[in-house]
């Protein structure tokens, strides 16, 4: 009885096998992330094209590429040497946003004067990368593709899902602030 319960105990480790892991019925090839970077791309250079079609239309006025993936140009210019928002900083301002047919979104008056706490506040990023750029008393008109605005998801009010922005701020003020 004693060699049949070693024989039976024996029996049941050699039997037994380590679980192996289930194989996939099939391999996906990331056929939707390419799909999704190749719609971006093919999207950006949309927006790139209607933005590079505004500025050449306007010989008026002399537009700057920012590094962040925007354009610019000065309506108002402070030329002396003064402070720029940096991390931290209390900046005050106005801006409107119109879309890029120039139709107005949101007027200057019905957003208000903006309150804003450098990087420590929600902003949408063209316009916090812009008023990094900018001096107080200046204005400056913005021209931000959609990934840069308010992206894929708009503002779930009045602006749409990739919607490019014309935006004019104006930088009232920059108060420094210890970090």
């Amino acid at each position: 009885m004693k060699y049949i319960t070693y024989l039976i105990v024996l029996l049941l480790i050699i039997s037994c096998k380590t679980p192996e892991a289930r194989k996939p019925e099939s391999v996906k090839t990331g056929s939707f992330i390419k799909e999704s970077a190749d719609r971006n791309k093919k999207l950006n250079e949309r927006e790139y094209a209607l933005i590079e079609g505004i500025i050449s239309k306007d010989t008026l006025n002399e537009y700057l590429a920012s590094n962040s993936g925007f354009w610019y140009l000065y309506n108002t210019k402070v030329e002396k040497d003064t402070i720029q928002a940096g991390f931290g900083d209390l900046v005050n301002f106005n801006y409107n946003l119109k879309d890029l047919n120039g139709t107005t979104i949101y007027t200057a008056k019905e957003i208000g004067t903006r309150d804003y706490i450098m990087d420590k506040e929600e902003l949408f990023t063209g316009l916090r990368e812009g008023l990094k750029l900018m001096k107080p008393g200046e204005t400056v008109t913005f021209l931000f593709p959609s990934q840069k605005a308010f992206g894929y998801y708009g503002d779930k009010n009045r602006i749409g899902t990739n919607v490019p922005l014309i935006s004019q701020v104006t930088l009232n003020s920059i108060e420094k602030t210890e970090n």
